[in-house]
């Protein structure tokens, strides 16, 4: 099986699908996957000419089977999907079938409307209707959560190897700002066979990406590009066959050794890849990369190769304030809580919602999903009950650490296996059932019991932290020294990542800040990694600052120097956090409130100009610099849409309502079923204060010109993902031209080009979301 193909020097996937329907004058029609049913003939010649040109993997025709898609189609999910396996089944030969799952086609949480939960459900109705497959491929895929939602599926139903992998840019990102090295080290942990990389780009792209993947994963690597882009007058891909291995080959070198091809490859690109594959004696070495300490989110990868702050601010503990907030349900003070962390420094935020009066279970999903909203760091799961870990270890996006682990049996039986099953870091406490050892000896011991009972289990060494735990010197001054002295052994002789909770040393004692601070230094040096302490104490998240310029770590002073050579506010004088910052943010309700403050002193409209105008082109250049990603762009439209409600009410008390920038329509071309790109720009757009007329997807061209025409539109927006439906985006826009003159056309989707675009006519070209913002403040400005 899967198993045994890895022991050849290069495994063969198969082609695209898509194009080969189009070269064979198919019609897909906006659901490819009911050909299997319809005209199976088709698909199963398509299998077959993949099969006896070298694959050694076929992917069944299942790609878009799934609920939302088949909805009104009259057929099932196990219908197609079942269907799709048995005509791959019937002509592949010797080579595995695939049950190939792509994207629901919908935005997830927050930046979308569908919850982690409910795409877990779609994926296990397809997952279950794919049993018979001899694999399971999870691709396309721009979104890590998604993906993390599709492979618990996998996981939790099914018993078959999985390969996944996500369409990259150069940059090492998904359009959504996902990160490789996230990708990476969150399936990797969850249990992938393989991961790699598909679509978006040509071979000649993805070196760069397969490289740096090869350096954050033991994992197969796979690598499906693209036959280059459609030629933007014949709609020819622009890599033939010979010039694609000649590409790939460096890939494979790099580390690849799953192939094959996706949009605008055929079998003829496959013969190439396989005949190669049988003249390599054995696979390709790459220097096998040293054991690394990572933790993510899904934007931000973060090795612990340096001392990383964790803010410890959310945590109930003496903290009389959240706990009213905890009581109160109050989610807004704990996303302040983050936020004001992470502008203050921190690396990683722990998340301890534990209070006794709520239930800490439902509390801790509700505030994992609404941290990881607003802010990209990574978190630190904290809780003594399992059954909270696991609630918030399974809709956590990325790779987290959980806290904690101690030394007894019962602890270590009923953490550790969910540290496996999330493939999480773990926080390994040195105290057992005797309680905290006074000496040094003691700990050590209990950290090397930790330490074998994860080994055990299947947890690598990495991903063991120890925290030697740090007692109050009011109380128990002698062990000071004993906890550094732990702390020392641990790093030096177990090679293991060190936590510590700081700020505990100086309870009871006065001029606290001191004490930290001082502790802090001393144990930096004896090798802490992960200091536990709140950011915003300036005196001691300093010490982290000054140690690593004096270690050396940060180069030149470079972010020392950022540090303290800038001003910056985040609150106004009463307190409430300032409109930018809460906007930027993406925290709703503090937007809300700041507009409200403001409207006592300023216009409505000088708050649009002044504050909400730039609040928004300030995130544009934070996303167009790559210090944001998408994510965070739209929650910061979405923050602002809140604000601008305000003020729509505001002026509707005298009678006044603001006239909106312009009116848009938009739609995703006949044919494509795609609509998540659209959906995003129509989200920025209405932030910036204009009227978008959403007709949806797979739109007929005579719905978009009459659209046009009714609401006497200056400009429509297009969109395709599928190169299988550019011909009608090139009709739309030439019945546009011919009823609409004076309308302007602007296109974007995955499979476009500047040069596609002006070969049909469009006026312009929207690369992402941000520019069909300045696309239309152009195109309304000239109008005015």
């Amino acid at each position: 099986m899967f198993k045994d193909l890895l022991k050849k020097p290069l495994v063969i996937l198969d082609g695209a699908m898509g194009t080969m329907l189009q070269n064979a004058g198919v019609d897909t029609g906006h659901v490819p996957e009911l050909l299997n049913i319809t005209k199976p003939e088709a698909i199963m010649a398509i299998h077959r000419a993949y099969a006896e040109n070298g694959s050694d993997i076929i992917y069944a025709n299942t790609f878009g089977a799934n609920r939302y898609n088949l909805k009104d189609t009259g057929y099932s999910v196990q219908e197609i999907v079942s269907a799709g396996i048995s005509n791959a089944r019937k002509v592949c030969g010797t080579a595995l079938v695939a049950h190939d799952i792509g994207s629901l086609g919908q935005l997830l949480e927050p930046t979308g409307t569908l919850s982690f939960e409910e795409a877990y459900d779609a994926y296990a109705e397809m997952i279950i209707a794919g049993h018979s497959a001899d694999l399971i491929v999870i691709e396309t895929q721009t979104d890590l959560y998604e993906v993390k939602a599709a492979l618990l599926a996998a996981k939790e139903n099914s018993s078959l190897p999985v390969l996944c992998t996500m369409s990259f840019d150069e940059n090492g990102r998904t359009f959504n700002g996902t990160c490789l090295e996230a990708m990476a080290v969150t399936l990797e942990g969850l249990g992938a066979d393989a991961i790699g990389i598909n679509c978006s780009l040509g071979p000649d792209k993805l070196l760069s990406v397969v490289t740096r993947l090869a350096r954050v994963t033991k994992l197969p690597i796979i690598a499906k590009p693209n036959a280059g882009m459609p030629d933007p007058v014949t709609g020819k891909f622009s890599v033939g066959a010979e010039e694609f291995l000649e590409s790939v080959i460096p890939l494979i070198r790099a580390g690849a050794t799953v192939v094959g091809g996706c949009c605008g490859t055929t079998p003829k690109h496959i013969r190439q890849l396989a005949a190669y594959g049988k003249s390599m004696n054995a696979p390709v070495t790459v220097e096998p990369r040293a054991p690394q300490s990572y933790v993510s989110s899904a934007c931000t990868c973060i090795e612990i190769d340096r001392p990383r702050i964790i803010g410890e601010r959310i945590n109930p503990t003496g903290k009389k304030l959240f706990k009213e907030a905890l009581r109160n349900g109050d989610i807004g003070y704990i996303t302040r809580q983050a936020v004001e962390q992470v502008n203050g420094g921190a690396d990683i935020l722990d998340v301890n919602v534990g209070l006794a009066e709520i239930d800490e279970k439902e509390m801790m999903v509700k505030a994992v999903k609404a941290i990881q909203s607003v802010t990209g760091v990574p978190l630190q799961l904290d809780s003594t009950r399992p059954d909270v870990l696991e609630a918030g270890l399974r809709i956590y996006n990325g790779k987290p650490i959980v806290n904690s682990v101690n030394g007894e049996k019962a602890s270590l039986d009923a953490i550790l296996p969910l540290v496996k099953k999330y493939g999480a870091s773990v926080v390994g406490l040195t105290l057992d059932e005797n309680g905290i050892p006074k000496t040094a000896e003691g700990r050590f011991e209990i950290a090397e019991r930790i330490l074998n009972a994860a080994l055990s289990y299947g947890i690598p060494k990495e991903d063991v932290y120890i925290d030697c735990l740090t007692l109050t010197a009011s109380a128990e001054q002698a062990s000071v020294m004993a906890t550094l002295d732990a702390l020392s052994r641990v790093k030096n002789e177990l090679g293991l990542k060190t936590v510590l909770g700081v700020s505990n040393v100086s309870f009871g004692l006065p001029n606290r800040e001191l004490l930290t601070a001082s502790f802090l230094a001393m144990a930096l040096r004896s090798g802490l990694d992960m200091p536990i302490i709140n950011p915003n104490t300036e005196s001691v998240a300093g010490v982290v600052r000054a140690y690593k310029v004096l270690k050396n770590i940060d180069g030149n002073c470079r972010h020392f120097i950022e540090k303290y050579s800038a001003t910056a506010a985040s609150a106004t004088t009463d307190g409430t956090m300032d409109i930018l910052t809460a906007i930027g943010s993406g925290l709703k309700e503090e937007s809300k409130a700041a507009v409200l403050e403001l409207l006592k002193t300023v216009t409505p409209m000088d708050i649009i100009d002044s504050h909400l105008v730039p609040a928004l082109d300030i995130a544009g250049s934070r996303y167009e610099k790559g210090e944001i990603f998408l994510p965070q762009l739209l929650m910061t439209a979405e923050a602002a849409q809140e604000c601008f409600a305000v003020i729509r009410n505001e002026l509707a008390k005298s009678g006044e309502i603001p006239e909106s920038k312009g009116t848009i329509v938009m739609a995703t071309v006949k044919g494509d079923i795609h609509d998540i790109g659209k959906n995003i720009v129509k989200v920025l757009l209405e932030s910036y204060g204009f009227r978008v007329i959403d007709l949806g997807r797979d739109v007929d061209k005579r719905i978009i010109v009459d659209a046009a025409i009714e609401y006497q539109v200056k400009l429509v927006g297009l969109s395709a993902l599928m190169t299988t439906t550019l011909s009608a985006m090139e009709e739309t826009v030439a019945l546009l031209a011919e009823e609409c003159p004076e309308c302007k056309v602007m296109v974007g989707g995955a499979v476009l080009t500047q040069e596609y675009a002006e070969k049909i006519g469009a006026h312009f070209y929207g690369k992402d979301a941000k520019e069909s913002v300045g696309i239309a403040q152009e195109v309304f400005s000239y109008c005015i």
